[in-house]
């Protein structure tokens, strides 16, 4: 049974290039993201990083970027060292009047094993709601952290 794609919107004060930057330059994806030893955004870079639920529990990432519209879309594989499936993550940017729509999908989820309840989507919910509407938030809106002290 496929599952719906998870879709999270974020409208940015920030141009189209500033969220790109955020989300292609390694330096700056450590900021609010993973820090990635290595990223670029260029169809069959391959990239790794480890990430989980606790100290204890953590899963190594294994990703390929698999499109690159620059300033406008890049997609990546995202699966799990050791484990089935395969899924794929997507940031697409559109400009509006007064900064940028961000739209990230995750799609094939429903790939991963279903006996691992870390990989179950209500942790892909939380954890992308958490990296897009705060995370990366707090990254390219430092003021907006402020205004809600």
């Amino acid at each position: 049974m496929n599952q719906q794609p998870l879709v999270f919107e974020r409208h940015f004060r920030v141009p189209p290039a500033k969220v790109w930057r955020a989300i292609t330059d390694k330096d700056e994806m450590k900021n609010w993201y993973f820090d990635l030893e290595e990223f670029t955004p260029e169809v069959g870079f391959t990239f790794t990083f480890t990430g989980g639920p606790s100290p204890e529990k953590q899963y190594l990432h294994l990703c390929e970027v698999t499109e690159v519209v620059p300033e406008s879309k890049l997609t990546y594989s995202w699966r799990y060292e050791g484990y089935a499936g395969n899924s794929f993550v997507t940031f697409e940017l559109f400009p509006e009047e007064n900064g940028t729509l961000l739209r990230l999908t995750h799609a094939g989820l429903e790939s991963f094993p279903k006996e691992n309840p870390d990989l179950a989507a209500h942790n892909f919910v939380e954890g992308w709601n958490s990296i897009v509407h705060d995370s990366l938030r707090t990254y390219l809106e430092p003021e907006a952290q402020l205004n809600a002290k």
